[in-house]
């Protein structure tokens, strides 16, 4: 009987994983394989910074595009950032597709809710301590979620649900109209998500930012991330391949000084990860490989890619 209970097992995994192009071990018995410890979750499994040659003055916008080599169903908590850290006239904003957005209805009802794969835009106060409210967001659909909050530093978020899957998609930001708020002037920036196989376009939503010229800093970060939900507190870590593109400020290609990866280890903090993650340069793109839990050398744990533009 022992045995019959384990074929059928065995057969209900098998059966599983052929449904989920994503699928490997948990992290908990990769990491006991290797004899390592799991750091807390969220999980930067890769980081990616392009250095420019200088600021951008005069920005209005900033594509970049990212290829997802297969399905990540939502069972998982994957955050896919071609947009890392960035900073508009000292202000700081990310974005990108995740598998399980989650947010408020509104801030008259701030029940959690869940919505599966999806976009998200978020800017920071200027200080990261002082409170930034939702007049600072203005959803692109009623079906748009939104977050006030401080838990990550001060922060005002909207998200969109977005059925991302396989394929190439255009991140991106757009200057819009400039109004004033409080007798100073102040700028709506438009997220939007391309798909490249239609061409489809998809509003995620605005942030206000303060001020009416704006400058774009010297570099640009994206990474791959498993985050924590209280839907999903310990998500799997999917086996996947996601491609970014060159970054594009004001429709070219930034001036590129250099490139590099980082994987961050449990002395980086809060966003430490397991090493699971590989990063290569091809032609102008950075390549990221996540899969198996392996122990890296500390001396790889930061290096340069060699991109290369196309012209």
């Amino acid at each position: 009987m022992r045995w019959t209970s384990l074929l059928v097992w065995l057969c209900l995994v098998s059966l599983v994983w052929a449904d989920d192009p994503c699928a490997q071990p948990t992290p908990d018995a990769m990491a006991q394989e290797l004899g390592v410890k799991l750091p807390r979750r969220p999980w930067h499994l890769a980081n990616i910074w392009w250095f420019f040659e200088g600021p951008v003055k005069n920005f209005e916008t900033l594509e970049i595009d990212i290829t997802i080599d297969r399905d990540v169903p939502e069972t998982y908590n994957l955050y896919i950032s071609p947009c890392g850290s960035s900073l508009i006239n000292g202000l700081q904003f990310y974005g990108g597709l995740q598998t399980n957005i989650n947010g408020w209805v509104s801030g008259d009802e701030q029940t959690r809710v869940h919505r599966g794969h999806g976009a998200i835009f978020s800017r920071w106060s200027s200080d990261k301590k002082t409170p930034i409210g939702l007049e600072h967001v203005r959803k692109a659909d009623d079906e748009c979620l939104v977050e006030s909050a401080g838990y990550e530093g001060e922060f005002a978020s909207v998200r969109r649900t977005y059925a991302w899957k396989k394929g190439t998609y255009t991140w991106g930001i757009y200057k819009g109209e400039t109004i004033e708020r409080d007798g100073k002037p102040a700028t709506w920036f438009t997220c939007r998500v391309r798909n490249h196989a239609d061409d489809e376009v998809t509003e995620v939503g605005s942030l206000l930012f303060e001020g009416a010229e704006f400058e774009f800093w010297n570099r640009h970060s994206a990474f791959v991330e498993v985050y924590s939900t209280s839907k999903i507190p310990r998500s799997n870590i999917p086996k996947v391949n996601v491609t970014f593109g060159w970054p594009r400020i004001n429709g070219e290609k930034a001036a590129l000084k250099r490139a590099m990866a980082f994987y961050p280890d449990e002395a980086a903090g809060s966003t430490s990860s397991p090493d699971c993650a590989k990063v290569q340069a091809d032609g102008e793109n950075a390549v990221v490989e996540v899969g198996a839990m392996f122990v890296r050398d500390p001396k790889e744990r930061r290096h340069a890619l060699e991109l290369t533009a196309e012209k």
